[in-house]
């Protein structure tokens, strides 16, 4: 169970990636899915096992991000899991300062091994975005987070004065409190997947 550099091209020519995940940013991606697979297969990190799902589902989602990731110099992974879509990000735009929230400790730890191995210069948090000393990003991505009608103004109050908020979700726009205005962007994946990125700005 492996994949392969060649999966991941194929992959990102059926999305419309292909510019942004050409070789040799197909080789680094094939070797974090594959690193995916081997600690998953010890430490249950998430649902999806099979390598095609995880090109799929993690690789190419992550590298859709990349592909409409705003004009922006620093990134927060807002509860990073696996690592997406904050990692694609960081080898897809490498001057891109990409920081990784990540909580849980199992997670994090793979987070750390998997910058090492793909030697990123991103850096990882090992606790709640929340707790970041008094910082805040030009983009803040949010992907699979718990509780995250909860969260979102949590990740909200981490977004610089001109930068963004990024989602993933369903067609319905996010809604944050009445005094805090967003104008937002939709862009809708390709093939037939139902889920939506929504890019915001303040107003």
């Amino acid at each position: 169970m492996t994949i392969t550099p060649e999966q991941v091209q194929e992959a990102s020519e059926r999305w419309g990636l292909s510019a942004i995940a050409a070789a040799p940013v197909a080789d680094r991606l094939a070797a974090y899915g594959n690193l995916l697979l081997q600690w998953n297969a010890r430490l249950s990190l998430t649902a999806i096992r099979d390598e095609a799902e995880v090109v799929e589902r993690h690789l190419m989602e992550g590298v859709f991000a990349a592909a409409h990731h705003p004009d922006a110099a620093t990134a927060l992974d807002f509860g990073s899991g696996t690592g997406i879509p904050g990692i694609p990000i960081a080898l897809c735009r490498p001057s891109v300062h990409v920081t990784l929230a990540e909580s849980q400790r199992k997670k994090a730890a793979f987070l750390q091994e998997a910058l090492r191995r793909l030697d990123l210069p991103a850096s990882v948090h090992a606790d709640r975005a929340e707790t970041l000393p008094s910082a805040s990003f030009d983009a803040v991505w949010m992907r699979a987070v718990e509780k995250s009608a909860a969260m979102l103004p949590v990740a909200a109050a981490l977004v610089a004065p001109e930068g963004a908020l990024c989602l993933f979700g369903t067609s319905e726009r996010p809604v944050l409190s009445s005094s805090d205005k967003w104008q937002w962007k939709s862009i809708s994946f390709p093939e037939a997947n139902t889920r939506v990125l929504h890019i915001g700005q303040r107003i």
